[in-house]
């Protein structure tokens, strides 16, 4: 099948059942197109979009975002996981701002100089928003790629990766670039799934060898099995005669950077060292353990709730601390589990 009848039949598909209504399609600004894109990112669309509807209600241009608390932009991005995300996105809106006058760098190379866009959003940005010619490979465009030319390795290994980008390039049409890039996108979310893909109704599945050769299950092939190793932790929910509880932000960089979170200890003796608790046995009680999932390890959480219900049993709150009002929730970033214990505790 040749690169223009492979777009051809692409982008007819996508003039008949793609995706025409989603909201960051309503305005096509480089703005808008990275918002979306970035959370779009690991994320489902049903998901995505009454965040992403919150977000821009709130941030409605870049120079609101950059002006924004990192505290507020982590809040709305509370439950979307990969809060990287999002402290990239914040970054990156205050760069704009400062060395780009407000303006998104136009070609691949200035949108890559931004933190948390690699080559596939810089492109998605770049042909969505400007109609400019520029490939991707995001998660569904390989599955679609891997399948239609039968690649066999995981998608993650560099050389099955280097021949994934030959064919994104090869096979980009120099017109409606940013339809096609928004139609190979489609194809892989809507009929091209992980499981179950709808191959009949697939505009490329008389040309696709893993359709040919009985492989659609067997591509893109996964990752190589690691066993995923368990941490475990106390959290502690610390709560004051008022009902508010304790919480405390953690550092900018690694696991929930920049996110209020419990205290936590490996054994509850140490919160007499860690927070100047006296730990009174008569007001700790243990909670419903809860197992929380990352892409590299599991954290099982067991949650301890301490009644703080002597005047004299003080907490070194510290800098990075405050007491949570759970009827009158401040606009901060939680952490998903913590936001989750605090939800049961008020169940």
């Amino acid at each position: 099948m040749q690169p223009q009848q492979f777009s051809d039949a692409v982008l007819g598909w996508f003039d008949q059942h793609g995706r025409h209504d989603l909201p960051w399609q309503e305005n096509k600004t480089a703005y808008n197109t990275w918002v979306s894109e970035i959370m779009l990112q690991q994320t489902q669309v049903k998901t995505v979009i009454p965040y992403y509807q919150r977000f821009m209600e709130r941030f409605p241009d870049v120079h609101a975002l950059a002006a924004a608390d990192q505290d507020e932009v982590l809040h709305l991005w509370t439950g979307l996981g990969y809060y990287a995300r999002a402290r990239n996105l914040h970054k990156a809106a205050k760069m704009v701002v400062s060395d780009y006058q407000g303006e998104f760098p136009d070609s691949v190379e200035g949108l890559e100089s931004l933190p948390g866009i690699g080559r596939s959003t810089a492109g998605a940005v770049l042909s969505i928003s400007t109609g400019k010619w520029a490939p991707i490979l995001d998660g569904n465009v390989k599955r679609v790629l891997a399948r239609f030319f039968a690649i066999d390795g995981w998608p993650g290994t560099p050389s099955v990766t280097k021949e994934m980008w030959h064919y994104a390039e090869r096979f980009t049409p120099q017109h409606r670039t940013g339809d096609y890039t928004q139609a190979m996108m489609d194809l892989g979310a809507t009929l091209c799934t992980r499981s179950k893909p709808s191959c009949l109704l697939c505009p490329l599945q008389p040309n696709c060898q893993a359709f040919d050769q009985g492989r659609t299950t067997e591509l893109p092939m996964p990752r190589p099995k690691k066993e995923i190793p368990v941490k475990q932790t106390i959290m502690l929910l610390i709560r004051n005669e008022q009902g508010q509880i304790l919480l405390r932000q953690r550092p900018p960089v690694g696991l929930w950077g920049g996110l209020f979170s419990l205290p936590e200890v490996q054994d509850l003796r140490d919160a007499e060292t860690e927070l100047g608790i006296s730990v009174d046995q008569q007001s700790v009680s243990a909670l419903e353990p809860l197992r929380h999932t990352f892409s590299h390890f599991h954290l099982d959480i067991t949650p301890m709730l301490l009644e703080l219900n002597n005047p004299a049993n003080r907490v070194m709150e510290g800098d990075n601390a405050l007491w949570y009002n759970v009827q009158q929730p401040q606009s901060i970033g939680l952490a998903a589990p913590v936001k989750r214990l605090i939800e049961r505790l008020q169940s």
